[in-house]
């Protein structure tokens, strides 16, 4: 989501989650929002009961494309070319917003030209999707009044992640469907109090607030406050920490809530790294396969024993409320952290969660205004919340971007780092399903979501199968150029001919052992959803 830093902050939702119910037209791409964020699946089908129009592009036929009015089901890696393509319709159709793009953009010249060198034949080739249908997506989007974009990992795991979300910022702003309520361009975070995590600085380059730690005076801002030096320079990013192998550039670690050993790309590499390392720290709620390698293992409190906020996907500060005391040894975050920090010599001690919010209030520009008082009896408050009588901000870019002007960027194609083969002919791709998260750390502890979904499953288009004679059922070996892994097919037309789906929740099935390791050169996040693979019946 670094890609809309410059035109949309951090990459937050500009809008909130209520205003996907009014809007008239729903633009979902690389989101399987029915099971990845069912909440959210549930205003968008809302809105599609009220007469909305809903345009799905996924290479899948999930559930949410099936409620769809037109699903694209567009070649994985592609998006930016049918982005571009839906840009060049608006222009040659007279669609564009011009008086928003004059007010409020800059370097539109730049990406007009680039769209009108645009082969639209050439893009239904490279796309896989009909250029009528492209023309109907461009003409649904643009000609409404109220028309918002989700997107979720489908867009941001790949090696043009960033360009990826800028053509999604392009096409917002040449329509001028930001600014105002219903409207806008909602990144779909993929974990809870994952947006939270990144306001408070959990990102190699920033400080909370998303200021830079290469800004000289916001490093003495919090050098000040904090009284200790601050490094001048970015850290690293997670690829460098956990395939640096054994003597890279870190020799010890502390994991928090995290288990790269199934949720990190080429995971043989993951392996060598953590198992060469002097000293891993784990603190988790249970013992995941990252926790298992570990030399010392903190047991953490869920969230029903702590006090705190979350932040979620729309912005919205929470108030969490501890329901029991934590169990057995276990003990909050902010507690292992704080005592942590003090038998390393950082003195470190806070009264409550309440003082912790008051720093955070004190540092965070965008939190200035957030207090507990404040979240006690509401359904939280939407940041940037400016001071403590600022009401919070249901949508972003009213009068102005966070940079001034929205920045038009343009982008060409960027053919994945590997794409399918003699010795490994199938496209395959990753995602999450319904009933398991992540990589299974709490939901595979429940009977019920084991009985439920109890393994992983590759789906296979008939015609593949059929070449390849395989059944629903067939036990199949799955192979790419980093590793092997064993499992049970299923036969659908939900993909296309010569590419396969499964999910990474299963230990037992590690899928992350195929991904390949290549990362976005901007954001850094791996090409988690296209590799390529082979398939032998077992």
């Amino acid at each position: 989501m670094a890609g809309l830093a410059t035109t949309f902050g951090s990459g937050a939702m500009t809008n909130a989650i209520n205003e996907i119910e009014d809007a008239e037209v729903i633009l979902v791409i690389g989101s399987n929002t029915t099971e990845a964020h069912p909440q959210i699946a549930r205003r968008m089908l809302d809105a599609v009961d009220k007469g909305a129009k809903l345009i799905v592009i996924d290479p899948r036929r999930t559930r949410l494309a099936e409620c769809a009015t037109l699903h694209l089901a567009l070649k994985s890696g592609t998006d930016i070319p049918l982005l571009n393509a839906m840009m060049r319709v608006i222009l040659d159709e007279s669609l564009a917003d011009h008086l928003f793009i004059d007010m409020r953009t800059e370097n539109f010249a730049a990406l007009r030209a680039m769209l009108y060198r645009l082969d639209l034949a050439e893009v239904e080739k490279i796309t896989g999707v009909p250029l009528s249908d492209i023309r109907r997506a461009a003409q649904f989007y643009a000609r409404a009044r109220r028309a918002v974009i989700c997107y979720c990992l489908g867009i941001t795991q790949h090696i043009c992640g960033t360009a990826n979300v800028q053509s999604i910022a392009n096409l917002a702003m040449l329509t001028g469907h930001v600014e105002k309520e219903f409207t806008g361009v909602d990144p779909l975070r993929g974990q809870n109090n994952v947006q939270g995590a990144c306001d408070m600085g959990a990102l190699p380059n920033m400080f909370p607030s998303y200021q830079a730690v290469d800004n000289g005076d916001y490093r003495e801002k919090f050098e000040r406050v904090w009284q200790t030096r601050l490094p001048a320079t970015p850290g690293l990013s997670l690829l460098d920490m956990t395939h640096g192998g054994p003597g890279g550039p870190i020799r010890a670690m502390f994991v928090m809530g995290e288990n790269p050993l199934r949720s990190d790309p080429s995971l043989t590499k993951v392996e060598e790294t953590l198992a060469g390392l002097e000293f891993l720290a784990v603190s988790d709620l249970f013992l995941t396969e990252t926790a298992a390698l570990a030399h010392v293992v903190f047991p953490a409190a869920s969230f029903a024993e702590k006090s705190g906020t979350f932040t979620n996907t729309e912005r919205r500060v929470q108030l969490v409320r501890q329901a029991i005391p934590p169990l057995g040894d276990c003990r909050t975050d902010a507690d292992i952290i704080i005592a942590l920090s003090n038998r390393m010599g950082y003195a470190m001690a806070y009264e409550s969660t309440a003082e912790i919010m008051e720093e955070i209030a004190l540092l965070a520009p965008i939190y200035a205004g957030i207090r507990h008082d404040r979240l006690q009896n509401s359904w939280g408050l939407q940041w940037p919340c400016w001071n403590t009588t600022h009401p919070g901000t249901p949508f972003l870019h009213k009068y102005y971007f966070t940079r001034g002007k929205g920045h038009f960027v343009p982008n060409d194609h960027v053919v994945p780092a590997e794409l399918p083969c003699q010795d490994f002919p199938f496209l395959f791709n990753s995602g999450r399903i319904y009933h398991h998260y992540h990589t299974g750390t709490m939901t595979r502890q429940s009977a019920l979501l084991n009985r439920e979904c109890g393994e992983a499953l590759l789906l296979i288009h008939p015609d593949d199968a059929a070449r390849l004679k395989v059944r629903t059922g067939d036990r199949l070996c799955m192979a790419s150029r980093r590793g092997a892994v064993e499992i049970k097919a299923e036969i659908t037309d939900q993909v296309a001919v010569g590419s396969v789906y499964t999910n990474f929740h299963f230990g037992e099935t590690p899928i992350n052992r195929l991904t390949i390791a290549a990362q976005d050169p901007v954001a850094q996040c791996p090409e988690f959803k296209v590799c390529a693979v082979r398939l032998e019946k077992l």
